[in-house]
């Protein structure tokens, strides 16, 4: 259900369980944290690429898996990744597709570009299933996109589309579906072909202000 592939100095992770949606289960979170711990470690890895398919990104968390298999509070595959990805150092690209829900939207806040296809539809309807927010969204929606528009998000749960997206800055560009994950694997390539130290430490210095008050966001919701 994810697939891993290195090449060019580029590791991409595809969430391919297109028949459900690409809804995620805890074995696909505890290998999307293998993913991301092994290109941190790895000098071959320089970027990093993380896409669905040209019809769907995610459905969000697959509720059946999660019933069966809820997460503590202590150290479960959901919490790895989240931490896993909000502190990945190394340049991070997403190709977003069809619908993104829940964890879907929430993880593209962590990514260093995203590229959505005109079909994209981003939702966070955590209110609208009793839960709260994750991933630091309730600090990072407001910062991103203003609180208005973030409580409409968060408070109502209603999707937006690509071009809201593009707005407010979630994502870089809107191109045809058909073309997001090739071009999403030729910016991660550009990426990798500088100077990794530089790029690292660039990113590094962009975050360093909000980075402990997103570990501690996170852990509070």
């Amino acid at each position: 259900d994810i697939l891993t592939l290195t090449e060019a100095g580029v590791m991409t992770i595809t969430l391919n369980r297109v028949d459900k949606k690409n809804s995620i289960t805890v074995a696909m979170y505890a290998a999307m944290a293998d993913a991301l711990e092994s290109a941190a470690q790895d000098a071959a890895v320089r970027a990093v690429v993380l896409q669905g398919h040209a019809t769907v990104f995610s459905a969000g968390n697959d509720i059946a898996d999660f019933q069966n298999r809820a997460p503590t509070a202590g150290e479960s595959p959901v919490h790895r990744f989240l931490r896993d990805i909000s502190s990945f150092p190394k340049a991070l690209v997403a190709a977003v597709c069809g619908p993104a829900v829940g964890v879907g939207t929430t993880m593209l806040f962590h990514c260093d570009l995203v590229y959505a296809g005109d079909n994209a539809a981003f939702s966070m309807p955590f209110v609208n299933l009793g839960l709260c927010p994750e991933a630091a969204s309730s600090l990072l929606v407001p910062q991103m996109m203003g609180y208005h528009r973030a409580a409409e998000a968060l408070l109502l749960g209603e999707p937006f589309m690509a071009e809201a997206a593009l707005e407010v800055g979630l994502v870089n560009r809107i191109v045809p579906p058909t073309e997001a994950n090739g071009i999403a694997q030729m910016q991660a390539r550009k990426l990798a072909a500088k100077p990794v130290s530089s790029l690292m430490e660039t990113k590094r210095l962009m975050k360093k202000g909000q980075a402990p008050q997103v570990q501690a966001v996170m852990a509070e919701e």
